[in-house]
C-alpha cells in the first residue's frame, strides 16, 4: 500500500500551493533536537535568500525572484579568513559526526587486538609521515581512527581534522572540505589558486576515512598540503598510492580466536557456553575474524536469548482448557554457520516492524538511511525514530560522515530475501516527503545539505512525477532571461494597484499581470526592480534593447511606492518575416 495516499497537501505546499503537513511529518520538518542546526528565531518567511561568494563572483540564491550570479563589486572583496581555534574546531568536529540517536543507549564496543597498530600509527603521524590504513570492510578501521584521534589531539597546531572520503574520487572536493573545516569562512568557496595558497598553510593531522582514490589524484592531495600528516583508511580494492608519494602501509587483519570470544561476550553481556564457544570458533574461521561479523553474531545471540526467555515465561502460565494449539516447548537453536556468515536476513526478521520498514527504505535509496527525524513520516509510526539505534546495535548500519548507511554486504543480503521488491514505491514515498520538507520555511539550507545524499538517492529512484516535484522544490530557480518572444518566462504575477493617482483601485483593476523592468534592458532606474503593467507590447520584448511601444501616448509605471505617469516611446522592434517560398 502506498503510504503517500492522503498526503497530497505536502506536494501542494512544496510546489507553492496550500497544504498542511500531518503531525507525523511535522516532526521531521521541525528542527531536530540533536545533530541538526536550529532554525532561526523569529517568524520564518517563505523566501530564503542566501548570498555566496565563489571566487570572483557573488551568487544570490533567491527562490522568489530567481537566482543570479554577478562579479564582485569593487570594495566588497573579503579578506583572508582566520583559522578556527580549538573550541571552534571541537564544535565543528562534533557537527561532522553522526547525531545522537533516540532510544536506549548503545554500549561502547572494546577495541581488541589493535594496540600494536595503534602505537605504530601514532608514532608515524608524530613524525609527520602519511600512512595508509588498509583493511576489508568490517575490520574496524573507523574504530581505530577514533582511537588515533584521541591520542593525536595536541600533536599539530591545527589539531585533528576528520574528513569522509566516501563518494569523492577527486582531490578538489577534499581540499574544499579541509579548507572549510580549518578556516572560519562560511558561505565562501575560493577559486583554485586561492584555495591552494590557503590549504598550504594548514598544519594538521588529517584522518581521511573511506578513501576512494589513489595514484596521481592522491599525489595531488598530498602535494597541496605539505604541512599535513594523513591517515588514509581504505579497502584493499582501492587504487594504491604511487611509489613517489612515500606513504607508509599498515594492514589490518582479522581477530584471533580468544579476541573473537571476548568481543562476543562483551556484546552479549554474559560468558559463552561451551556450545556457543565452539560455534564462535567455526564462525571465526568462516568470516576470517572480521569484528563486524562478531558484532552481528552478538546481536543474534541476544535475540536468541530474548526468544528463549519469552518461551519460558509462556510456559509458566497455566494453559487454558479450550486451547486449540499445543504450545511449542522447543528452544531456539543457535544460528547455522551460513546464517552467521550472512546474518542480515535473520537479524532483520527479529527486529521491530519500524526497523524493517527503515531497512526497505534504505534498500530503495541505495543504502542511504534518512535521518531519524524523517522516519516517523516515511514509515507511518511515531516511534520509528528509535529504529536507527536498534539497527545500529545489530551491526546492520555503519556511520559514514554525518549519516548512516547499510553495512557492507547487508543490502545484497536483504535484497535476496525480498526487501528490494518495493523499491520503486519506497523511493516515491521518500521523494514526495523530501519535496514537502525541502520546501518548508523552517528548513534551513544547512539541514538540506546534511540530507543531500538521501535526497539525491530519492531523486534517482523515484518516478518522473515525484522526481520532478522534488527537483523543482529543492533546486533554487534561476532568473529567466527575456528572449523577446511570448511565453519566455520573464513575467511575474504580482498584485499591484492599477488605479490612477487620487482614485482608489477598483475590484476590477486591483490585480493584473506585471512585468519586471530589468527584462526591458535599461528601463530600470535603480538597483531595486521596478514594476510596470503589462501592455500590448509586453509579450514581445525587443531583444536588442530597443524602446517599446503600446497603444496611447501615456503609460502608468509602478516604481515600488506609487504610480507615475510617463510618456510612451515607440517600439522599433518588428516581427520577423516568414521565409519566402521558392
Amino acid at each position: 500500500m502506498d503510504r503517500t495516499q492522503g498526503q497530497s497537501g505536502r506536494d501542494e505546499q512544496a510546489a507553492g500551493g496550500p497544504g498542511t503537513p500531518s503531525s507525523a511529518s511535522a516532526s521531521a520538518a521541525a528542527p531536530a533536537s540533536t545533530g541538526q542546526a536550529p532554525a532561526p528565531s523569529g517568524p520564518a518567511g517563505p523566501a530564503r535568500v542566501v548570498t555566496l561568494t565563489a571566487g570572483d563572483f557573488t551568487l544570490t540564491v533567491n527562490p522568489v525572484d530567481g537566482s543570479e550570479i554577478e562579479p564582485l563589486r569593487p570594495g566588497t572583496e573579503r579578506g583572508r579568513p582566520a583559522k578556527r581555534d580549538a573550541a571552534a574546531r571541537a564544535v565543528r568536529d562534533a557537527a561532522a559526526r553522526p547525531p545522537v540517536l533516540p532510544g536506549s543507549p548503545i554500549s561502547a564496543r572494546p577495541l581488541l587486538a589493535r594496540g600494536e597498530e595503534l602505537e605504530r600509527l601514532v608514532r608515524l603521524l608524530g613524525r609527520g609521515r602519511s600512512v595508509r590504513l588498509t583493511g576489508p570492510s568490517g575490520s574496524g578501521r573507523s574504530a581505530l581512527l577514533d582511537a588515533v584521534a584521541a591520542r593525536c589531539a595536541g600533536l599539530a597546531p591545527d589539531g585533528v581534522v576528520r574528513i569522509s572520503g566516501y563518494g569523492h574520487q577527486q582531490p578538489g572536493e577534499l581540499l574544499h572540505a579541509l579548507y572549510a573545516t580549518v578556516y572560519d569562512a562560511p558561505r565562501e568557496r575560493p577559486e583554485r589558486d586561492e584555495l591552494l595558497a590557503r590549504v598550504r598553510d594548514i598544519g594538521a593531522v588529517v584522518l581521511l576515512d573511506d578513501l576512494e582514490m589513489g595514484g596521481s589524484a592522491l599525489d595531488e592531495l598530498l602535494r597541496a598540503t605539505p604541512e599535513c600528516a594523513y591517515l588514509l583508511a581504505a579497502t584493499p580494492d582501492t587504487k594504491a598510492p604511487s611509489d613517489d608519494s612515500h606513504v607508509e602501509e599498515v594492514f589490518l587483519t582479522g581477530l584471533g580466536r580468544e579476541d573473537c570470544v571476548a568481543l562476543l561476550e562483551a556484546g552479549l553481556g554474559r560468558p559463552l557456553t561451551d556450545e556457543e564457544t565452539a560455534w564462535a570458533g567455526d564462525l571465526r574461521f568462516a568470516s576470517e575474524g572480521l569484528p563486524l561479523r562478531f558484532v552481528q553474531a552478538a546481536a543474534m545471540l541476544r535475540q536468541r536469548d530474548e526468544l528463549n526467555h519469552s518461551d519460558e515465561d509462556d510456559d509458566e502460565e497455566e494453559p487454558g482448557v479450550f486451547e486449540e494449539r499445543p504450545r511449542d516447548s522447543g528452544v531456539v537453536p543457535l544460528p547455522t554457520l551460513a546464517e552467521g556468515a550472512a546474518p542480515a536476513a535473520l537479524l532483520a526478521s527479529r527486529v521491530s516492524e519500524s526497523a524493517r520498514a527503515a531497512l526497505r527504505i534504505a534498500c530503495a535509496l541505495g543504502g542511504e538511511l534518512p535521518h531519524h527525524a524523517h522516519l516517523p513520516a516515511l514509515v507511518g509510526d511515531t516511534h520509528a525514530d528509535t529504529a536507527v539505534a536498534e539497527l545500529l546495535d545489530c551491526g546492520l548500519l555503519t556511520p559514514v560522515g554525518t549519516r548512516y548507511r547499510l553495512a557492507a554486504g547487508v543490502a545484497r543480503q536483504l535484497e535476496d530475501v525480498g526487501y528490494g521488491d518495493t523499491a520503486s514505491e519506497e523511493a516515491r514515498t521518500a521523494a514526495r516527503h523530501y519535496a514537502w520538507w525541502t520546501g518548508h520555511a523552517s528548513v534551513v539550507p544547512e539541514r538540506v545539505g546534511r540530507e543531500a545524499d538521501a535526497v539525491l538517492a530519492a531523486l534517482a529512484g523515484a518516478d518522473v512525477v515525484a522526481a520532478a516535484v522534488l527537483a523543482r522544490t529543492a533546486a533554487p530557480p534561476s532568473r529567466p532571461r527575456c528572449t523577446g518572444r511570448p511565453g519566455s518566462g520573464c513575467c511575474a504575477r504580482e498584485p499591484r494597484p492599477r488605479a490612477r493617482p487620487g482614485r482608489s483601485p477598483s475590484r476590477r483593476t486591483s490585480t493584473t499581470n506585471w512585468v519586471c523592468s530589468p527584462c526591458a534592458r535599461g528601463v530600470s532606474t535603480g538597483p531595486a526592480p521596478s514594476w510596470r503593467p503589462r501592455s500590448g507590447c509586453a509579450a514581445r520584448w525587443p531583444t536588442s534593447g530597443a524602446p517599446w511601444r503600446a497603444g496611447g501616448r501615456w503609460r502608468w509605471s509602478w516604481t515600488g511606492r506609487s504610480l507615475e505617469r510617463r510618456p510612451r516611446r515607440r517600439c522599433a522592434w518588428k516581427p520577423p518575416r516568414p521565409p519566402r517560398r521558392p
